[in-house]
């Protein structure tokens, strides 16, 4: 059998470049529900969202182990280049909850046939959606 890489107690982290750490904390604890695993310095927080671990970091400059790469948050949140999608049983009813705590959707959930969904996004403008199979 093939050998899992380079182990097989990995675990994915995405990292998402935020501008403000705070009001990120709050969209990602109150308003989705995720917990907090850790904070570093005042310029990032682990936190766990449905069994993924999301890094919420400011942006910085390169480093010397990535010396000519910089983070940076979203500059458009018209223009995506990585979304994520929740998979729920009940879109209208997802819908109405986030919403109740502050999400901000693009539009209502939209039925097509196949699927209902709505995006909304984070403060930076990072995109979610929330998906029915219908």
């Amino acid at each position: 059998m093939k050998k899992l890489f380079p182990t097989e107690d990995m675990e994915l982290t995405h990292i998402l470049v935020i501008n403000n750490l705070e009001k990120s904390k709050e969209f990602y604890v109150d308003i989705l529900g995720a917990k907090i695993h850790n904070e570093y310095g005042g310029t990032s927080c682990v936190v766990n969202f449905q069994g993924t671990w999301l890094l919420l970091v400011t942006g910085s400059g390169p480093t010397k182990d990535k010396p000519e790469i910089s983070f940076v948050p979203p500059d458009n949140s018209n223009r995506i280049n990585h979304s994520f999608t929740i998979r729920v049983k009940d879109c209208n009813e997802s819908y109405e909850i986030l919403k109740s705590r502050g999400a901000e959707f693009l539009t209502p959930p939209v039925d097509w046939d196949q699927e209902i969904r709505c995006f909304f996004t984070d403060p930076d403008g990072h995109l979610y959606e929330i998906s029915q199979l219908a």
